[in-house]
């Protein structure tokens, strides 16, 4: 059976071409070098290397085990950095930027899970408007971002992007809350609540209204919380993706009606410095939000 050590000690002679130099390389005796590479002999029923006046070459049969030994190692190498990567966890801190509306719902659902997985890593978040939320991670502020619809940046490298249809969001007692669909001209009979032009959602919701449709909004604001407030009032409408509005809809507070007859999409993006690496508890968490953000698109 191969252990570890007889690995080493074959691969140091096959590099050195003789038992003397590998033994010294090793800081070993030449006598357990030998004894090692005569018991594989003896294992395998073949000889590994040719005995030559100049030292030791492999055989046909050595060649082979030397590649399987190789890649042994290199494997051992990998598990091993693996491992302290992981080690790397105990004393790690993660810094996320983020958006408000995003803060107090799927990123704060994001940072509870993990936190529970994985209580010995810090985190801090910090809140920004899309523009700040790329620059801090731009300039090192933060390891990563999970926004929307963040701008595209040289600086930044996106991880992974989720895309989003809108919805209208509305009581269960709004007369729209039966459709299985509605457009957006439907929506425009009743009073809307819509996000201000601080948010990137007030672009996505403009470029889903018909042409020359205006839209008036009886309420701006730049809190979600606000919007789906107000939506649990009948007759309002706000327009919000399902993600959005998950938690509203397991309770039975908020309906989510898909907008047919348009194409728009909000975008959630993860992203990172371009340049440099994530420490391993950044990277770490990265993998986990886009499991968690995968699996709730997948639902949605």
């Amino acid at each position: 059976m191969l252990h570890g050590r007889a690995l080493r000690y074959i691969d140091e002679v096959a590099r050195q071409g003789s038992i003397r130099k590998a033994a010294k390389t090793l800081h070993v005796a030449a006598s357990a070098v030998n004894r090692y590479i005569l018991e594989l002999e003896e294992e395998l029923q073949a000889p590994i290397f040719e005995r030559l006046p100049r030292g030791l070459k492999l055989t046909s049969s050595g060649e082979i085990l030397i590649q399987h030994i190789r890649e042994t190692l290199q494997a051992h190498q990998r598990m091993r950095a693996q491992i302290q990567s992981l080690k790397g966890l105990n004393r790690g801190e993660v810094v996320l930027a983020t958006m408000a509306t995003l803060a107090a719902g799927r990123v704060a659902e994001i940072v509870a899970a993990y936190r529970e997985k994985h209580p010995q890593v810090s985190l801090r978040i910090m809140v920004g408007d899309r523009t700040t939320v790329a620059e801090m991670v731009a300039l090192g502020q933060a390891d990563l971002a999970i926004a929307y619809n963040l701008p595209d940046d040289t600086r930044l490298q996106r991880a992974a992007e989720f895309r989003h249809a809108l919805g209208a969001v509305v009581a269960p007692a709004h007369p729209l809350a039966n459709r299985k669909t509605v457009r957006m001209s439907d929506c425009l009979l009743y009073p809307l609540v819509l996000a201000d032009r601080s948010l990137s959602l007030r672009e996505v919701v403009e470029a889903t209204a018909p042409a020359r449709a205006t839209l008036v909004p009886v309420v701006e604001t730049n809190s979600m919380e606000l919007m789906k407030r107000l939506a649990r009032t009948t007759p309002h409408v706000t327009f919000l993706n399902r993600l959005d509005v998950d938690r509203e809809m397991a309770t039975g507070d908020l309906v989510f009606i898909p907008l047919t007859g348009t194409d728009s999409l909000q975008r959630l993006n993860i992203l990172h410095r371009a340049r440099g690496s994530l420490s391993p508890a950044g990277s770490h968490f990265m993998q986990f939000a886009q499991e968690r953000l995968l699996a709730s698109f997948d639902e949605s």
